[in-house]
């Protein structure tokens, strides 16, 4: 799953990655000023950094006010620097080279999150997450079922996507997770018929 981009030296997010960021993130009137003259970066709601060889997370913190936050398809090992980032309610780190979730404790007002396509053997440290209605981590390396338990905790979960982990193919692996979480209202893209989930309270398990 590892992510390259021929052969270009990975980059760190500097003051000309971020600059140029929101500058297409911008209406194209306000893109124009913007060139001109510094933008007040607080105003910042939304940013894209995509397809940039971006390695390290770094220099976010003047963006305060942002909501949105998508850093997909770059190189990232790490998932670092959000800490002042409190008001995002949606970030996407799809398709980097993450292996550990980490680093996103004070993010208590996440929504949506996308760890899709990384190198990710555990799900853990998203206790305050307690927001999080959609999550998406397939095509990781998950291995152990039993893990995705540890989700229960998240109260406000609906929508889980697990597809492309190994402990997919294991039988009754659907049923387990839905058994688990009957909360999930979708799970790898398909409705979860709510007359499953209480004949798996009621038959199978006891939760």
């Amino acid at each position: 799953m590892t992510q390259f981009f021929n052969n270009i030296e990975p980059n760190v997010i500097d003051d000309e990655i971020l600059q140029k960021a929101i500058e297409e993130k911008c209406p194209e009137d306000l893109g124009d000023i913007a060139r001109k003259e510094s933008i007040n970066i607080k105003v910042v709601t939304e940013i894209q950094i995509s397809f940039k060889n971006i390695l390290q997370i770094a220099n976010l913190w003047p963006l305060e006010n942002l909501t949105k936050l998508q850093l997909d398809n770059n190189v990232i090992e790490k998932i670092e620097g959000l800490e002042s980032l409190v008001h995002l309610v949606w970030l996407d780190l799809s398709f980097n080279n993450i292996e550990v979730i980490e680093g996103l404790d004070t993010l208590v007002k996440l929504q949506d999150l996308s760890l899709y396509s990384n190198r990710i053997s555990t799900i853990e440290h998203m206790d305050t997450l307690q927001e999080l209605q959609i999550f998406s981590i397939g095509n990781n390396n998950l291995t152990v079922l039993e893990n995705v338990i540890y989700l229960r905790r998240l109260k406000s979960l609906q929508t889980l996507n697990l597809s492309g982990n190994p402990f997919c193919s294991e039988e009754h692996y659907r049923l387990f997770v839905v058994a688990h979480l009957p909360s999930l209202v979708y799970l790898d893209f398909k409705l979860v018929r709510k007359s499953t989930v209480r004949f798996l309270i009621k038959t199978l398990y006891f939760l």
